[in-house]
């Protein structure tokens, strides 16, 4: 199969030029410093949390096609923190998810909860952005930067007041997570063949760190898993197909919480 991240990630630089070209970096920085809004942590929301659940709004994917093509982060999002989740994520993504920075500023006067900025981010540019959109928390990708990067991109995050979940899914991406990461995650799938194994998240427990919140990702849908990786150190799970593929996500949001805990 085709590397899918590969392919993201190079629509993600171009896309990225043009918007640069019609914000430049030194416009988005004011946009970003000038929001008042206090941000919430996520890690300290997760930990807080009974299910530790990060509920995701999620239009569709690479993989699976529209999940929900017509879903209203207005709607659903709201719904998610009525029903117990412990964070929100929304994906930003236009070309491959069907997001839109639009969603997070869509959502953002309606929850308390903590909102994670889930993207592609390959520049400093997209950090300022989740401050201005109302962002809580960004993604950062282990297997599309260096350590490096991750360092710089997160020490700008956190100039802004924001949290960084940095995302891993092998035993080579390890080394990218450092004393200043607040929370890791564990992506039960593959980004280049979207292959998912929730046994990536077993493997790689005993080698995180035990003093931050632990999240495992993707391919989470039985109560059973849930309290398995719980009893593995996970304190937070990333779900959103699981619940974006029901009629009311928020019941099933809920349904799940029941039945996990």
């Amino acid at each position: 199969m085709t590397d899918i991240l590969h392919t993201i990630v190079e629509h993600k630089k171009a896309e990225l030029a043009e918007r640069m070209a019609r914000v430049p970096l030194r416009e988005m920085i004011v946009r970003a410093e000038a929001v008042r809004r206090p941000t919430v942590s996520m890690s300290r929301s997760l930990l807080r949390s009974p299910s530790g659940i990060i509920a995701e709004f999620k239009r569709r994917s690479p993989s699976k096609g529209w999940i929900a093509r017509e879903a209203r982060p207005e709607e659903t999002v709201p719904a998610y923190e009525r029903n117990g989740a412990a964070a929100l994520s929304i994906l930003t993504d236009e070309a491959f998810f069907g997001g839109s920075v639009r969603d997070v500023e869509a959502v953002r006067p309606l929850v308390t909860l903590p909102v994670l900025r889930k993207d592609f981010v390959v520049d400093a540019y997209q950090i300022y952005e989740a401050r201005a959109m109302g962002a809580d928390a960004v993604l950062l990708i282990a297997a599309v930067l260096s350590g490096e990067q991750c360092h710089r991109l997160t020490r700008t995050a956190h100039g802004l007041g924001l949290e960084v979940l940095l995302e891993i899914h092998c035993e080579e991406e390890l080394g990218h997570v450092t004393a200043e990461t607040d929370m890791v995650g564990v992506n039960n799938r593959h980004l280049g063949t979207f292959h998912t194994d929730v046994r990536h998240s077993f493997a790689l427990a005993g080698r995180l760190p035990s003093d931050r919140p632990l999240v495992s990702e993707s391919g989470l849908s039985r109560p059973e898993s849930l309290r398995e990786l719980r009893a593995a150190g996970f304190g937070g799970f990333l779900i959103g197909e699981t619940l974006m593929k029901t009629p009311d996500p928020g019941a099933a949001l809920r349904d799940l919480i029941e039945q996990s805990l």
